[in-house]
């Protein structure tokens, strides 16, 4: 487990935020939430390059890298509130996926079992199977409610003979017991997979998946709504997937599998922030960004917002269980959502 370095690129934290090692507890027992790289994108089915996702998620920002991120909405700094700490790229060979995915799940039980959210950078959504596996036996087997953006839906049973892929994790564990399927709530589907017999599996496992056409007939605050008070019914805590490809590729290009139709980046990040902050998150991924595949940079400047909306979310939650702030208004002037400043 202990840190990369520069075999996708410079070994560089997220947007700045303090480097630690996994093999050394001492360099993160003050953390709340431990960012991971997974660099793998060896279950990709098309487009590969996936395993350039975190590094360029890690380097995506006008701003300078200097560990501090207020959040204008919120009136919190996401990466200061929450202690983030960043240990670097797990080791993961593309042409080893059970070897991948065994080390990718150990570094994410060992954040997790310390009592941290781990937030992974991937990587293909292949890597959903080991992280939520790596959370669910910290946090409760089968105890784990999955909340899933995505234009997939990633039940498929095999790909090319293999049954880890970026098409199969979500009925790898559903069919393992580490989540279950009235407990998995998919949003943003469309297009034109899977077919008959895989949605009718899903139906038997209880799954509810709002595809992109119920979104928009409904209102995707109505949805969020109806998912979250499902997800919030026995159980322990609520696991966020984010695929990149959840959004519309006019605005999100640079992914493996690009499915038009789909969500604004303005929808993803409102919806990623609200449920970060209403939400009891466990563990949060972000997939499926893909550097070369890319325009000006647009799918990670995207990816990386995804993760600062959905730290301070939690930096925002955190503050007003503490005291720290009142309930958030959206609908306040910008400088009444930020806490009194001190006259001393």
């Amino acid at each position: 487990m202990t840190r990369y370095g520069a075999m996708y690129g410079p070994d560089l934290t997220f947007l700045g935020v303090p480097a630690c090692d996994l093999d050394e507890p001492d360099t993160w027992s003050d953390a709340e939430v431990v960012i991971l790289g997974a660099p793998y994108d060896g279950g990709t089915s098309y487009r590969a390059g996936a395993r350039f996702g975190p590094g360029a998620i890690r380097q995506a920002c006008y701003l300078g890298h200097d560990g501090i991120r207020p959040s204008l909405a919120l009136g919190v700094d996401g990466l200061l509130d929450l202690r983030v700490k960043d240990a670097g790229d797990v080791m993961m060979f593309s042409g080893d996926g059970q070897a991948a995915h065994a080390a990718l799940e150990l570094a994410v039980h060992t954040v997790s079992a310390a009592g941290k959210i781990p937030l992974v950078l991937g990587g293909d959504h292949s890597i959903a199977l080991p992280n939520v596996t790596g959370v669910a036996r910290a946090v409760g087997w089968g105890r784990v409610s999955i909340m899933h953006f995505d234009a997939h839906a990633d039940t498929g049973d095999s790909s090319y003979g293999s049954l880890i892929g970026h098409g199969q994790p979500m009925r790898r564990l559903i069919e393992s017991g580490a989540a279950r399927g009235d407990r998995f709530l998919q949003i943003g589907l469309r297009g034109y997979w899977p077919g008959p017999e895989t949605l009718r599996w899903m139906a038997e496992q209880r799954m509810r998946s709002y595809e992109m056409t119920e979104v928009v007939a409904r209102g995707l605050d109505a949805c969020l709504t109806e998912a979250s008070q499902i997800a919030l019914d026995d159980c322990d805590g609520v696991y966020l997937s984010v695929d990149i490809d959840v959004v519309d590729p006019g605005m999100a290009p640079g992914t493996g599998t690009p499915e038009p139709g789909g969500l604004t980046s303005r929808e993803l990040l409102d919806a990623v922030r609200r449920l970060a902050y209403e939400l009891p998150i466990v563990g949060v991924e972000v997939v499926e960004v893909a550097p070369s595949h890319d325009h000006a940079d647009v799918t990670a400047m995207l990816g990386s917002r995804v993760v600062l909306e959905a730290l301070s979310g939690l930096a925002r939650q955190q503050a007003e269980k503490r005291g720290r702030l009142k309930p958030w208004d959206p609908s306040q002037p910008l400088l009444d959502r930020y806490p009194p400043l001190s006259t001393t």
